[in-house]
C-alpha cells in the first residue's frame, strides 16, 4: 500500500493523499446552511493537505433536525459551492455527508413527530417515534436523490451516506429498531440500496459514492454485530467506491469517538475483517481515534484500509499532511482525545474548536500564528562581511513567567514571529497543570501536548529557565530594560474544604498527582469533588488503582457530571464502579475527625460518616496573582486570569504573544 501522503484514485477522482477529514458536527453553520466559518474550517485542512474532505451531514428532508445548527441539503448548495472553490486549488476532493437521523434526531426545534422505521423509543431521549409509512420512505429516497444533484451541482466530487451510529437507514439495519412486517423488515438493508441506486443515478459513473457504515451496535442481543456486517458490506460495496467502518448504535453513540479512556486505531480489527469481505475495486477507510500518522502509516502497510479517518487529529493540528509530507511528523500537534471542545453536541451550542489549537473552528476571526521567522543575529554588510546586529535594531527579549501551557504557547508564538524570549518557571519542570494531573487512566494524553509545546519552544530557540522564582525586582529590572513582560503564572489552591480537619491531612488535586499515591498518609482517601470534572474523577481512579480504599464526595446526582459533554459519564462511572470506589452522590463535605470525614446530604441535611485518613480537594483553585497584584498593568494569560480549561490557557497565552508582536504591549 501507498505512503500516507501520496496520491490515491478513488473512482473517477485523484485525492492528494490518504487522509480523509471526516464529517462531524461543527454548529458552524448560518441557520440550516454551511455558512462561512464552514468554508474557512475546511479550507484550512486542505491547505494542510487533507486528501478528501467530508462536510458535515446535511439532512436530505426536513423532518430531520437533529440539532439547532444542523444543515439541511436544501440550504447547503451555496456553502456546498464556496467549499469546493476554497478547496480546489489544492485538489482536495471534497464529499458531502448525506443522511437522516431519524429516532436518534430531535422533535425541539421541527415540533414533528420523529421518523423511524418501528415505533421504537430511544435509548438516550427516550422519545417514541413513528414508524415510516410508503409516503414517508418515497420521499426519504428522493431526498438524496435531490441532496446528492445538489451536490453535484455545487461542483463537489461525489457524497458520502451516512449509515453510522446516529442514522435512519443503520436504524433499519438493525433489529434494536427495525421490527417491521413489510419488505423493508424482511430485508432490512432494501431501503439502503434504494437510497444508493438513487443516489448514483445523480453523481453518474464518475462522481464518488461512499458510505459511513456501521459494522458493530456494540448490542449484540439484537443489534448489528461484525458478523452480520460483513453480510452488509459484501451486498452494498459492489454499488460504492468507498467503504469508512464505525461503530456504535443506539446504546453506544459515545463509541464512535471515545475520549483517550479508549485506546486509538480501535476499529482496526473490524475495518480489516470487513476490507477482506470486499472484492473489486471499492476503497475502504479506517476511522476509530487514529491520531498518530505512524499509526495510520501501519494501518497502510499491513493492509487494514486504502485510507485514514484522521478527523479528531486535523483539528488539533490542520497541517498534519504537510508536516509529515515534509518529513518532520514530529512538528504535529497532538490529538489527545479529550473531546473538551471538538464534541460539540451540546445545548450550549459551542463552536468545534480544540484544546491544543483553539483557532480550529474560529478560522474567521481568531488570527493565525505567523510563519517561522528566524531570530536575527547578524545584518548583512554591503562588504559581504556579516555584522552583529546593532541592540538599537534588534527587538528586545520578551520576558514569560510561568511554564504551564499558556506561557509555553506564548513563547512558542512570539519565537514564531522572530522574537527572543525567556521563559522563567518557578517549578523544576515545565507544563503546569496540565503535566501535573496527566497521571492515571486516560489523562496521560494530557502531557503529549505539555511536552509538544516545550519541544517547540526548545527547537525555535526559546530560553527555558526552571527554579526560578520571579520576584517584583526581577520584573521592574526587565521593565527597565524596556523587555516586554507577560505573565502566565498559573493557579494555586483554593481555601480547604473543611476547616481544623485535625487529624486529617489534606492535600490538593495536583499536589497529590505530583508527587505520588506513596506520598499520601496509609489508609483511606476521600477525594472532594464540587465541581465534577474529569480531575475528581481520574483522582479516584488512579488511588483506587494504586490499592487505596476511596471515597468519592460529590453535590451531583452522578459522579462527574460534566464528563457528559465528553461523551464519557457513563463509562467512567462503570469505572468507578469497578474499581471499587465508593460514591457519595449529592453529599458535601462538612467535617473531618482522626480516621473520619463527616458528609451532609444536599436535600435532606442527614449527615453520616466515612472512612478518611487523608482529604484530596479536586475542588475550584484560585488565581496566582501575587506579581499581577503587585504590576497590575502588565498583561497575563491563563489560570493567573482565573483558572480554567486548557483551551483557555492556550487561547489567550497565543493572543498576549500576538499582541506583543503587533506593538500592543510595549516595554514600559
Amino acid at each position: 500500500m501507498g505512503s500516507l501522503v501520496e496520491p490515491v484514485a478513488v473512482a473517477g477522482w485523484t485525492a492528494p493523499s490518504r487522509v480523509v477529514f471526516g464529517p462531524h458536527v461543527t454548529n458552524l453553520a448560518t441557520g440550516r446552511a454551511l455558512g462561512p466559518r464552514h468554508v474557512a474550517y475546511y479550507r484550512e485542512r486542505a491547505v494542510g493537505g487533507a486528501g478528501v474532505v467530508v462536510t458535515e451531514t446535511a439532512s436530505v428532508h426536513p423532518s430531520d433536525w437533529p440539532y439547532e445548527r444542523a444543515p439541511l441539503a436544501s440550504a447547503c448548495t451555496p456553502g456546498w459551492e464556496a467549499v469546493a472553490e476554497a478547496c480546489r486549488p489544492f485538489g482536495t476532493l471534497v464529499l458531502a455527508s448525506l443522511g437522516h437521523s431519524g429516532a436518534q434526531g430531535s422533535s425541539a426545534y421541527g415540533q414533528e413527530a420523529l421518523w423511524a422505521p418501528s415505533p421504537v423509543a430511544d435509548a438516550v431521549s427516550r422519545e417514541l417515534p413513528r414508524a415510516m409509512e410508503d409516503e414517508d420512505v418515497i420521499a426519504l429516497v428522493a431526498g438524496f436523490a435531490d441532496a446528492t444533484r445538489r451536490a453535484v451541482t455545487a461542483g463537489l466530487g461525489g457524497v458520502e451516506v451516512d449509515i453510522g451510529p446516529r442514522s435512519l437507514l443503520r436504524q433499519f439495519h438493525s433489529g434494536l429498531t427495525n421490527h417491521r412486517a413489510d419488505a423493508y423488515g424482511a430485508d432490512r438493508l432494501r431501503l439502503t440500496r434504494e437510497v444508493l441506486a438513487a443516489v448514483r443515478a445523480e453523481l453518474g459513473a464518475a462522481g464518488v459514492l461512499a458510505i459511513r457504515l456501521c459494522a458493530d451496535e456494540l448490542a449484540p442481543w439484537a443489534g448489528v454485530t461484525p458478523e452480520q456486517a460483513r453480510d452488509h458490506v459484501v451486498a452494498l460495496a459492489p454499488l460504492v467506491d468507498l467503504v469508512t467502518v464505525v461503530r456504535g448504535g443506539p446504546f453506544t453513540t459515545s463509541a464512535e469517538r471515545p475520549d483517550a479512556h479508549t485506546p486509538p486505531v480501535f476499529n482496526r480489527t473490524l475495518c480489516a475483517e470487513l476490507r477482506g469481505a470486499i472484492s473489486g475495486t471499492t476503497l475502504v477507510a479506517l476511522q476509530g481515534s487514529v491520531v498518530d500518522p505512524a499509526d495510520a502509516q501501519r494501518a497502510l502497510d499491513d493492509g487494514t484500509a486504502d485510507l485514514v479517518e484522521m478527523t479528531r487529529a486535523q483539528i488539533a493540528d490542520p497541517c498534519l499532511v504537510r508536516l509529515v509530507r515534509a518529513g518532520t511528523p514530529e512538528r504535529v500537534r497532538p490529538c489527545i482525545r479529550c473531546n473538551q471542545a471538538c464534541q460539540v453536541r451540546d445545548p450550549r451550542n459551542p463552536l468545534v474548536s480544540c484544546v491544543g489549537e483553539p483557532r480550529s473552528g474560529y478560522e474567521t476571526t481568531e488570527p493565525p500564528v505567523p510563519p517561522v521567522v528566524p531570530v536575527p543575529s547578524v545584518v548583512p554588510h554591503p562588504t559581504g562581511t556579516p555584522q552583529p546586529q546593532t541592540s538599537a535594531a534588534r527587538p528586545p527579549t520578551v520576558v514569560v513567567v510561568g511554564g504551564g501551557v499558556a506561557g509555553l504557547e506564548c513563547a512558542r508564538v512570539l519565537a514564531h514571529a522572530g522574537r527572543r524570549v525567556r521563559l522563567l518557571e518557578r517549578a523544576t519542570t515545565v507544563g503546569g497543570m496540565a503535566a501535573r494531573v496527566a497521571v492515571g487512566p486516560g489523562r496521560t494524553p494530557l502531557d503529549a501536548l505539555a511536552a509538544w509545546l516545550e519541544a517547540e519552544c526548545r527547537s525555535l530557540g526559546v530560553t527555558i529557565e526552571t527554579g526560578v522564582d520571579v520576584t517584583v525586582a526581577d520584573l521592574d529590572r526587565a521593565l527597565a530594560a524596556r523587555e516586554p513582560v507577560v505573565l502566565a503564572t498559573g493557579s494555586r489552591p483554593g481555601p480547604p474544604p473543611v476547616a481544623d480537619a485535625a487529624g486529617v491531612v489534606f492535600v490538593d488535586a495536583p499536589s497529590a498527582l505530583s508527587d505520588g499515591a506513596s506520598s499520601l498518609p496509609d489508609g483511606p482517601v476521600v477525594v472532594h469533588d464540587p465541581i465534577g470534572g474529569p480531575i475528581g474523577v481520574a483522582m479516584a481512579e488512579w488511588l483506587a488503582g494504586e490499592g487505596r480504599a476511596v471515597s468519592l464526595v460529590t453535590p451531583d446526582p452522578v459522579a462527574g457530571t460534566l464528563l457528559s459533554a465528553t461523551g464519557d459519564l457513563a463509562d467512567a462511572n462503570a469505572r468507578l464502579q469497578r474499581a471499587g470506589v465508593r460514591r457519595e452522590l449529592r453529599a458535601r463535605l462538612r467535617d473531618a475527625k482522626p480516621g473520619t470525614a463527616v458528609v451532609e446530604h444536599v436535600w435532606t441535611g442527614e449527615r453520616h460518616e466515612v472512612p478518611c485518613a487523608v482529604i484530596v480537594d479536586c475542588g475550584s483553585r484560585l488565581p496566582e496573582e501575587t506579581l499581577a497584584a503587585a504590576r497590575p498593568d502588565l498583561p497575563r494569560a491563563g489560570d493567573c486570569v482565573a483558572p480554567r480549561t486548557v483551551l483557555e490557557a492556550v487561547l489567550e497565552g497565543r493572543r498576549r504573544a500576538l499582541e506583543v508582536v503587533a506593538g500592543e504591549v510595549p516595554a514600559r
